[in-house]
């Protein structure tokens, strides 16, 4: 590639003191003067941080970036970016990502860089530094961490979604504390992300369905040597994707969405997914809307059999053939013809794949479960939308009717849900107001709330629980969450009170408050907003400008991009 088509060129080639005055500093790191001759610069964006647990070992993929790049003739820059740790971050990581794609698209803009590798694992780390890159636009390629090997227990394979199991364990005195202790250091005992198919492992299927990643990224554990492999890999293909100038516009096709819809439906992925994919969708210019997550996942069943939809784990997948056997026994339905990073079409990346055991990977004629994907229901108490994944819910409860049980905020959920005198049956339906994106602030994970201890007690595994929240892709239970518009911005959701009846009708795509309209006008006329704005910092931006879950929760005015255009210098 000529140096004049370099953008890094408008730093490194100048003449006379500007050139002078970029390069100089960077030769404090050693750096010879011919690797500022030509040498297309790639930036690796890292996310790693010890606040972070599942990024902890991308220092060392970073590296093997840096070979691979080197090996191509490319010149490695490495630099940090905001890291959201999911299980660390108040009052959620969510909170943040819009914080961190602004953080990404800035640093990528102001920087000699011709091309970037992405490593991100953590959940929100995904979407945030996709999200960033897209409203640049310059050629951009994604390495995932990897899952973490599953853990074992007492005998027993385990991982993320058994917490919501050792949760309800501890409540009714079926395990001591001292053994709950124990099934912490047990369950997360290798590097990477949630073992299972949550929103970590989602992001990473998401962009390798997308084309944003080389074949199997999805699903090499952390732990396995092959992740260093794969990324030393990216590194030499990402100085060919500049020299071919592959950007990410030309990937992310509205082709490319679709296939990413389909193919989460196919792995049973979190409905965080959906609310990830608008956004990116938003940064790229590419229209697609919350209905499309529901029609394009309509009639695929569910071929992963993977937690908390299923039984088995990430490394599972990966033994019986990864992400692309799937995508093979997909062939009928998606775009083979979509291009990926790797300059080849996704249909000649899985083309010769081949499933190694079918109780992990089953076929589209006998699925693992026939119901699958994200449906989104709607009606007049969610107006613009909300979601549900039948894959993790209860088939009997999929139509249901029953008396809300509201809780107007996430402390009144805790101060109440196992009170005694709480009025609560297995037919109720538990609503959680408030704790939408600018009712939080964030849209946190608590739309999977946990059962009355009572009903625990009882049997009840289950009940329909519905907030304008979002939940762990980890989680599972018949909840539907995103209801649009939140409660906090006027939505009829903050107009439900106790003992009203609320049909739910998965099939039907329905949800609807058993109000008429009349009183809903009533009711509003008494509302009042309780969860008020921040005064100051990024909370009080984050809470002024972002959107809603329909639209996929980023700010307005990050919508689209700005390029990667730089024309003034900084002396």
């Amino acid at each position: 590639m000529e140096e004049n088509k370099l953008r890094s060129s408008n730093w490194f080639g100048r003449k006379g003191k500007d050139g002078f005055i970029y390069r100089a500093w960077m030769k404090n790191q050693g750096i010879p003067a011919d690797m500022f001759e030509g040498k297309p610069v790639i930036g690796i964006c890292n996310t790693w941080s010890e606040l972070t647990p599942c990024n902890g070992h991308f220092r060392e993929l970073a590296e093997a970036v840096k070979k691979g790049v080197l090996e191509a003739g490319g010149f490695p820059v490495e630099f940090p970016v905001m890291s959201l740790g999911e299980t660390l971050i108040k009052p959620t990581a969510m909170l943040y990502r819009n914080l961190v794609s602004m953080d990404v698209e800035e640093s990528i803009r102001a920087n000699p860089v011709d091309g970037i590798v992405l490593l991100c694992g953590c959940d929100k780390t995904t979407p945030s530094l996709v999200m960033g890159a897209c409203s640049v636009n310059i050629p951009t390629l994604v390495i995932s961490g990897g899952p973490m090997l599953k853990g074992h227990w007492k005998g027993k394979d385990i991982g993320t979604s058994d917490v919501w199991r050792f949760d309800a364990a501890s409540k009714l005195g079926q395990i001591t504390n001292e053994e709950f202790v124990e099934a912490e250091a047990c369950m997360a005992r290798t590097q990477g992300h949630c073992a299972v198919m949550g929103t970590a492992s989602t992001m990473a299927v998401m962009v390798e369905a997308l084309g944003l990643s080389l074949p199997n990224n999805a699903s090499i554990p952390a732990a396995d040597a092959r992740r260093k492999v794969l990324s030393q890999l990216s590194g030499r293909r990402i100085v060919e994707m500049v020299k071919e100038d592959l950007t990410l516009s030309k990937i992310l096709t509205r082709q490319a969405f679709e296939n990413a819809i389909k193919i989460n439906a196919a792995i049973g992925g979190s409905t965080n997914f959906v609310i990830h994919l608008l956004a990116i969708a938003g940064r790229i210019g590419v229209d697609v809307n919350l209905q499309d997550c529901d029609t394009y996942s309509q009639g695929i069943p569910l071929l992963a059999n993977i937690q908390p939809s299923g039984e088995n784990y990430m490394e599972d997948l990966y033994y019986s053939g990864g992400l692309p056997a799937l995508i093979k026994e997909m062939d009928a339905i998606i775009h083979k013809e979509a291009l990926t990073v790797n300059g080849k079409t996704i249909g000649q990346n899985c083309a010769t794949a081949e499933v190694y055991d079918r109780n992990v990977i089953s076929t589209m004629q006998a699925p693992f479960k026939p119901e699958s994907g994200i449906v989104v229901v709607k009606g007049n108490l969610a107006p613009d939308g909300a979601v549900i994944k039948p894959s993790a819910a209860s088939s009997a409860l999929l139509k249901h009717s029953g008396k809300a049980v509201v809780f107007e905020n996430i402390e009144d959920y805790h101060a109440r849900i196992d009170d005694d005198t709480l009025d609560i049956d297995a037919t109720s339906i538990m609503v959680l107001k408030n704790v939408g994106p600018r009712g939080y602030p964030g849209m946190a994970e608590v739309g999977n709330m946990t059962l009355p201890k009572k009903l625990l007690e009882q049997g009840v595994t289950d009940m329909v629980r519905i907030s304008d929240g979002r939940m762990s892709g980890t989680g599972f239970g018949t909840v539907v969450l995103h209801v649009s518009p939140e409660a906090a911005v006027g939505g009829v959701l903050g107009l439900v009170k106790n003992g009203d009846i609320i049909h739910l009708d998965v099939h039907a795509r329905t949800l609807q408050l058993a109000v008429s309209e009349e009183e809903l006008a009533v009711r509003r006329l008494a509302w009042i907003q309780t969860e008020t704005i921040q005064p100051r910092g990024y909370v009080h931006l984050y809470q002024t400008h972002v959107e809603q879950a329909h639209l996929g929760a980023d700010m307005d005015f990050l919508k689209g991009g700005s390029g990667s255009k730089v024309t003034r210098d900084s002396h």
